[in-house]
């Protein structure tokens, strides 16, 4: 029963759609700065484009090359087999530390998604419906007052009122019609 109890909440929990909705608004709000990043590239442009072109290609290889002899100069063959072991370690280390990361920036995700889900929806003026709600005082302390103004006795906020009467369930509107149809033959 686990399993299903686990799919069940899996198929009813909506972060995964906060997510997606995060993701979108997030989205949206980097794609509106793309203008501005076209702009700043183009005025870039023509400075990098002369940088390329004044660069010596033979230069830039002797450096590559240098560079490359230089990396495997340094490795040692007997130290590679305790170095790979340890970069093992390390990197399940990091993995579990990403794992961490990814799931913390999910959760901020989803959580900025339900908040711009609920802007999109407008819910956020009946939250300040309900936080009006919750700092007026509460109506039964103010009939007492209401009472004694108006002439009549205070009725003490312990006292019950009497139950409203709920209203009597009728027939149904077929039954009746049946019943007349009998009673007329």
């Amino acid at each position: 029963m686990a399993i299903a109890d686990d799919l069940k909440k899996t198929l009813t929990d909506p972060t995964p759609l906060y997510f997606a909705a995060g993701t979108a608004d997030l989205a949206v709000q980097q794609a509106k700065k793309v203008p501005e990043l076209i702009e700043q590239l183009r005025a870039e442009a023509p400075a990098r484009i002369e940088a390329v072109k004044n660069t010596d290609p033979k230069a830039v290889q002797e450096a590559l090359t240098a560079k490359v002899a230089e990396v495997f100069g340094a490795i040692d063959p007997k130290k590679l087999g305790e170095s790979a072991q340890d970069l093992a370690l390390r990197g399940v280390g990091v993995a579990a530390e990403y794992a961490v990361r990814a799931k913390e920036t999910y959760d901020k995700v989803a959580e900025h998604g339900e908040q711009a889900v609920r802007t999109w929806r407008g819910e956020f003026s009946e939250e300040i419906v309900d936080i009006a709600v919750a700092v007026e005082p509460e109506p039964a302390a103010a009939e007492p007052a209401a009472a004694s103004e108006s002439g009549s006795e205070p009725v003490a906020a312990d006292e019950e009122k009497p139950a409203a009467r709920k209203p009597v369930a009728r027939r149904n509107s077929a039954k009746k019609a049946a019943v007349t149809a009998d009673d007329a033959s």
